[in-house]
């Protein structure tokens, strides 16, 4: 690239995410494609989570027994995870999450394609238990994956550079989600070969890919650049090594940390009650497999695709130019909005612009300001309390979530389907307005404290 056409380029960065230094631009770019691969993973694997499970096991009446269950394995999961982040480097921890899930997701592909116990076997039956084993594994993978990965990035970046920095980053990453599953999708066809199988092995390899990423940063970027938050090192580097409990300690004595995992719990109960109605619908709508699988991967382009819109169109300087507790206070705003046209429209051509609104939103938006909050925090909570509020607590959220949604059965068998979905519709909205209330308050809370941290250069917790 010639000088000016790269001079260009870094003008144009700057100006949209701000005032970011040429070797800046280029750690950042290269924790983008990291996190392209994660992203564009998960997002080919989210609709194909939904639509393995609905031809295989059912939505309706098994989908929030499946959270459940996710939120079962995830304790156990979490504190495996834990105990590996005290014994291995953050590369190798890396390299480890992504060859297992890689190698794994590879074998269900395998999987699905016998004609016993795969895809081919189009009865639903709450005993396949590959389905099961399947929605959990790609929960982990999104829980996991992901609060290594922002873990990792908190732990290398500074408030400062994180305020244009991370902005940046989710751009990149939701390039990837946008580009990365449309381009699996084209190259394994389901519509070709009637089966989503070979996209499902495909997703494994690019899981793969995310270790040639991360080795070109480890190699590439010097030792030098990669220091985040001053006084975070410093208790780090005075403190004992903790037991893989400690980041769950922290969590519940820390109100800090328990205002993080409320305001991240509060809007996954929320979507999880959108998201069951969106599924159950789509599962009434369409019959066969493949044809789930490309209705959902096209929702899930358009989440993708509206956030990268709203990041190009500036979303990510909200925070320069409002500061980071007023922009917590936009999501759930946004959010009663969103709640109050599920209320008056509960129909799936509306649900579908819900969902893609909240899911959009969140991802430009909410989460990039979310991960800033761990930035004046110690090593044990970016790493592990962290995960457990990333995986622990959102899981846990989902399954609240879900035991809302199993009071739909009930209420239809004992109203009539119209008036007992009504009546759901109308305990939802309720509920959902009063934990935007407390989201509201909490979200003042730790701006306030975020940003009097990051003032006096401490350490939150």
């Amino acid at each position: 690239m010639g000088s000016s056409a790269q001079d260009k380029l870094l003008s144009g960065i700057r100006k949209w995410f701000g005032n970011l230094t040429p070797s800046e631009i280029y750690r950042f770019t290269l924790l983008g494609l990291i996190f392209a691969c994660i992203l564009g993973a998960y997002w080919t694997l989210k609709p194909l989570k939904d639509a393995i499970f609905m031809s295989m096991v059912g939505a309706k009446q098994y989908i929030p027994w499946a959270k459940i269950l996710s939120l079962i394995v995830f304790f156990p999961s979490v504190i495996g995870y834990s105990k590996l982040i005290d014994r291995l480097s953050r590369y190798k921890m890396i390299y480890l999450l992504s060859s297992f899930y890689g190698l794994i997701i590879i074998g269900f592909g395998f999987l699905f394609l016998d004609p016993q116990i795969g895809l081919a076997n189009t009865t639903t039956d709450a005993g396949r238990l590959i389905g099961w084993a399947w929605y959990v594994i790609v929960e982990l993978y999104g829980s996991l994956m992901v609060a290594l990965f922002w873990g990792f990035a908190t732990d290398v970046t500074s408030a400062n550079a994180a305020r244009a920095g991370f902005p940046f980053v989710v751009m990149i990453g939701q390039l990837g989600s946008v580009l990365l599953p449309q381009f699996l999708t084209l190259v394994s066809s389901p519509e070709k070969f009637g089966t989503s199988a070979y996209l499902v092995i495909a997703t494994g390899f690019l899981i793969l890919c995310t270790i040639i990423c991360t080795y070109i940063f480890s190699s590439k970027i010097p030792k030098a650049q990669l220091h985040g938050y001053k006084a975070a090192e410093t208790v780090q580097s005075t403190s004992a090594k903790a037991g893989f409990f400690k980041g769950l300690k922290l969590l519940f004595s820390q109100p800090y940390l328990l205002g993080i995992l409320s305001i991240v719990g509060i809007y996954e109960i929320i979507v999880t009650i959108f998201d069951f109605n969106f599924k159950t619908m789509v599962e009434a709508s369409i019959a066969q497999e493949w044809k789930r699988t490309l209705y959902l991967n096209d929702y899930a382009f358009w989440v993708n695709i509206t956030a990268l819109i709203c990041l190009i169109l500036g979303a990510g300087n909200i925070q320069k130019w409002l500061g980071v507790t007023r922009t917590l206070v936009i999501m759930p705003c946004i959010i009663a909005v969103i709640v109050g046209l599920f209320y008056f429209y509960p129909v799936i051509s509306v649900v579908w612009y819900i969902m893609v609104g909240a899911k959009a939103f969140n991802f430009a938006l909410n989460s990039p300001t979310i991960k800033q909050l761990y930035i004046p925090t110690s090593h044990d909570v970016k790493y592990k309390s962290q995960a457990w509020i990333e995986t622990f607590g959102a899981r846990a959220s989902k399954a609240a979530g879900s035991g809302i949604n199993m009071l739909q059965g009930p209420l239809e068998n004992m109203l009539g389907l119209t008036a007992g979905f009504g009546v759901f519709v109308t305990i939802t909205t309720l509920l959902s307005y009063g934990l935007l209330t407390c989201w509201l308050l909490v979200a003042v809370f730790l701006g306030s404290r975020y940003t009097a941290a990051v003032k006096e250069n401490k350490v939150v917790c």
